[in-house]
């Protein structure tokens, strides 16, 4: 889609905070190409398409609730073949984090990594998604736990996903909404 063709999509969003799978979930699991053939579709509809706006924002809604239930297979529907997600660069560059997890399993491994942090007591309550055709932004505020110290703290989290062929190729993640949205709107060819 070419810069010139995105309008950006701003939606609200909230999730559940007891949630369970379902059913479309339960199928796409067991049939990857039938869940990779309906977003590859949904991908080619323009950011304004009501239709893509309600799929683009259940979708949103439902990889949120997989994640704060831990259920990483239930999140990863969509993901490409080559996906990659990138930590926030300060963890990276603390030395805490790897500075890129591929793939599904990588995926596990980076939130395993943060437990060891934070425990199981992190969570992702969305504020708002921003559809920017080949980019969707997610903006967000994940409230935690120290298991060292027991501090409890708030942070603005944000990411930031790369599309491809209808799939999620990458997602960066930042804990700053300004910087996130910045950088997708560049990367998009658009300014804010």
């Amino acid at each position: 889609m070419s810069p010139e063709k995105v309008k950006v999509v701003r939606m609200p969003l909230t999730v559940r905070e007891r949630s369970s799978r379902t059913l479309d979930q339960r199928i796409y699991l067991r049939f990857p190409r039938l869940a990779n053939a309906v977003l590859r579709r949904i991908a080619k509809l323009p950011p304004r398409s009501r239709f893509r706006q309600s799929t683009v924002l259940r979708g949103a809604r439902r990889a949120i609730e997989a994640y704060n239930r831990r259920d990483m297979d239930a999140m990863g529907i969509g993901y490409h073949p080559e996906f990659e997600y990138l930590p926030a660069r300060n963890w990276v560059e603390a030395g805490m984090l790897e500075p890129s997890y591929r793939g599904l399993e990588g995926h596990k491994r980076y939130v395993a990594s943060t437990a060891e942090v934070f425990g199981a007591e992190v969570y992702v309550k969305p504020v708002e998604l921003i559809d920017l055709g080949e980019r969707i932004v997610l903006l967000a505020n994940v409230p935690m736990r120290a298991q060292v110290s027991g501090i409890e703290l708030t942070e603005a989290f944000a990411l930031v996903s790369t599309m491809k062929d209808g799939l999620v190729i990458s997602i960066q993640e930042y804990y700053d909404h300004d910087e996130a949205l910045r950088e997708a709107l560049e990367a998009a060819g658009l300014s804010e």
